[in-house]
């Protein structure tokens, strides 16, 4: 039986192949004669096909796809040896890393079931995620170090429907989380690929502002939240498209609305509260409350999830500390649309975001030429982990603060001012 036939959708297949070209030409601008690796759940292989399509039609070299799948993801936690969880494919990852090593472009298609690990013990979680960041990191540090073009975009999988739609039969929320989707990437509007040259537009205007702004620090003040991040040195602000290193202009997320930078890994202070649950790999997060002291969070709190948080934050003495911090208006589309997604991807582009962990090298003036040395010396952070989670809201304040302690308004109440 073919396997396609075993997937039920109810996914419009025209939106669907829009939102594959738009990876391909936007998110990728894969080039002639490149090859691609693409990550997917099982479930997407209908809009794997269509980007596998788009890519040699685009002049794909060779297009290589490797799948994942919920239950086989599950057996392992109900069938494997304990001494499993300590192991992860060191072998695929450094086989992905010298793809990239060699010019290949990575494609990641998201949308598995956020809460697929919620019900298994976090030890061993915890333990096989270790594991598979410190496998990931040859690989990682090629797509963190932008050293070449990708992209991440998502598929409506049906059990992540059902956590967004749960009062919806199956087929009814898979169709409107797919609308959702649509939406938020662009492909409801007549010329999907003239949008996005717009919007790109619209995000670098804010990004060239903040960039004129040269900032110190930036202050967020808000019910819960009164936190300083200091940023660092010869940071620079990014959004929408980049050029990798490799001279390709691609965008990495489908959707995107953030403006970001780099934090300095050690002028962090105060307190924060996220204002969305995190799905982090198959748990969910909500409610975290965290504390910063010289740029480590020295206390950490959930409503739900505080046990896989502070694993997370244990990983290394990196996952501590800020990667990355984002503006995103509260008005943006993702968040209009009054959806919580219950993933990253989505939810970050909702509501302004921190990241603990890796800091991208990109978002340094020079960034391209700098080594992982001076990117630490100028206060950038390094870490196994690069996990988002959203402080942003209509209660929020944002100031930029000057190096002579001057401030300026960035944003009020959630909108940029």
């Amino acid at each position: 039986m073919n396997i396609h036939s075993q997937i039920k959708t109810s996914v419009d297949p025209v939106k669907l192949d829009k939102l594959g070209e738009v990876a391909v030409k936007v998110g990728l601008r894969l080039q002639r004669d490149q090859d691609l690796v693409i990550t997917a759940p099982i479930a997407a292989l209908s809009l794997v096909r269509s980007i596998t399509r788009h890519a040699y039609l685009a002049g794909a070299g060779i297009v290589t796809t490797f799948y994942s799948d919920e239950e086989t993801t599950l057996a392992r936690y109900a069938h494997a040896p304990d001494a499993s969880f300590d192991k992860a494919s060191g072998w695929l990852y450094e086989g992905m890393a010298k793809a990239f090593e060699q010019g290949a472009a990575r494609l990641a298609i998201a949308g598995d079931n956020p809460m697929m690990l919620a019900n298994q013990a976090p030890q061993k979680v915890s333990r096989a995620n270790k594991a598979n960041s410190m496998a990931y990191k040859p690989a990682l540090d090629k797509i963190a170090n932008f050293d070449i073009n990708w992209n991440i975009c998502s598929y409506p999988h049906p059990a992540w429907a059902r956590q967004v739609f749960p009062d919806l039969p199956e087929d009814e929320a898979v169709e409107k989380l797919a609308e959702a989707i649509f939406a938020a990437s662009r492909i409801n509007t007549p010329d999907p690929i003239a949008a996005w040259a717009e919007h790109n537009a619209n995000l670098k205007t804010r990004s060239s502002w903040l960039n004129s702004e040269r900032f110190d620090a930036l202050r967020f003040t808000g019910p819960g939240t009164d936190l300083t991040v200091g940023l660092a040195d010869g940071h620079e602000w990014h959004g929408g498209a980049s050029m990798a290193k490799n001279g390709v202009i691609c965008n990495p997320n489908i959707p995107t609305e953030e403006v970001f930078t780099t934090p300095h890994a050690l002028k962090v202070e105060g307190t924060v509260s996220s204002t969305k649950p995190l799905s982090h790999q198959g748990t969910l997060i909500d409610d975290i409350q965290v504390r910063f002291e010289a740029g480590r969070i020295v206390e950490a709190k959930a409503a739900r999830g505080e046990e896989v948080l502070n694993k997370v934050l244990d990983t290394d003495e990196g996952a501590r500390r800020l990667g990355e911090v984002a503006l995103v208006p509260h008005s943006s589309p993702i968040s209009a649309s009054g959806v919580l997604f219950y993933n990253t991807l989505f939810d970050e582009n909702a509501s302004c975001h921190i990241a603990l962990g890796q800091c991208y090298s990109k978002c340094f003036l020079d960034g391209a030429s700098l080594t992982p040395e001076q990117i630490k010396a100028q206060g950038g952070n390094a870490s196994l982990v690069h996990i988002d989670w959203m402080i942003g809201s209509d209660k929020i304040d944002v100031d930029g603060v000057r190096a002579d302690g001057s401030t300026a308004p960035v944003m009020r109440k959630g909108e940029w001012a």
